[in-house]
């Protein structure tokens, strides 16, 4: 491993600095779980590593009624050790509790998830499935960009020179709301999606569907919010026969690769079971 320079500044400000002293030379980190195997294996050769544990802003937890605020450098299990995010974003627990081993949990986060951009990656199908943004502060002042938007390739993502996460927010959309998470894997634990579907659902007044979201995982460059399959559901009665339609055109949004853990067939085969799956697990969830 190359020697950089190590900081870990307490505001904002000071590690925008950094990160724009440095740009293509330094990253910022959070837990740490992806990004020193990473400069360990010699993917990025680095100047300074910006350690933004320190900064509250990134270390922020508020869920209010409107809300919830998620800091970048929040862990996953400070999500599901938390009674009222658990029970207001059951979504984001399914995640929480499959990235990594628990160990990593302790120190990983969806901040961290949503910057590494793996297409995937556990945390980012939730994340737009709950409509979330990510708060981002630069030198020239702070921009937030839908998290559907966030990835642009493999490890690739918005963020510019000198620009950090700072934070994420999710609107609470009610009892009317539910949303779910998962994947599939060859193993119990600890392995990577060879496909993963999170999905919501918002009732309206006549119990039909107002909004639907549906994203995947593992089955193209980046995470991918299936747009069409979403629209889809729009206006229909929450049953079996819209969700299976909803499933079979999310399975032709992907563009999944072949490789050792799956083949291609595969893989949209899973999505199609998954949507179908999550779909039902939010109607569920809503209580219907």
């Amino acid at each position: 491993m190359q020697p950089f320079a190590y900081s870990a500044p307490n505001t904002i400000k000071e590690a925008v600095e950094i990160l724009d002293k440095h740009g293509e030379k330094a990253r910022a980190m959070a837990g740490g779980t992806d990004l020193l195997v990473q400069i360990r294996g010699g993917r990025f050769d680095l100047d300074a590593v910006v350690d933004v544990k320190k900064i509250p802003e990134l270390n922020q937890i508020s869920n209010g009624e409107k809300e919830l605020v998620l800091g970048a450098a929040v862990p996953c299990h400070k999500l599901y050790d938390d009674p009222g995010i658990s029970k207001d974003y059951p979504g984001l627990i399914d995640a929480a509790s499959l990235i990594g081993s628990i160990q990593i949990q302790s120190r990983s986060g969806f901040g961290g998830n949503l910057c590494n951009s793996t297409p995937s990656a556990d945390g980012i199908p939730p994340l737009i499935v709950y409509s979330a943004v990510a708060n981002i502060e630069g030198k020239s002042g702070s921009r937030s960009v839908p998290v559907e938007e966030f990835c642009t390739g493999p490890g690739s993502n918005v963020l510019g020179k000198g620009e950090i996460l700072v934070s994420i927010t999710m609107p609470n959309k009610g009892d009317k709301f539910g949303a779910a998470y998962e994947r599939f894997i060859p193993r119990n634990e600890m392995d990577i999606a060879v496909a993963a579907v999170g999905a919501s659902i918002l009732l309206g007044d006549d119990g039909k569907i107002a909004e639907a979201k549906i994203a995947l995982a593992s089955v193209g460059p980046t995470p991918i919010y299936a747009a069409k399959a979403s629209e889809s559901l729009i206006g229909k009665e929450p049953n079996e026969a819209a969700f299976q339609e909803a499933g079979a055109i999310a399975k032709s949004e992907c563009s999944p690769i072949e490789d050792m853990r799956g083949t291609a067939d595969q893989r949209r085969h899973l999505v199609e079971v998954l949507t179908v799956r999550m779909l039902s697990k939010s109607l569920e969830r809503i209580g219907v």
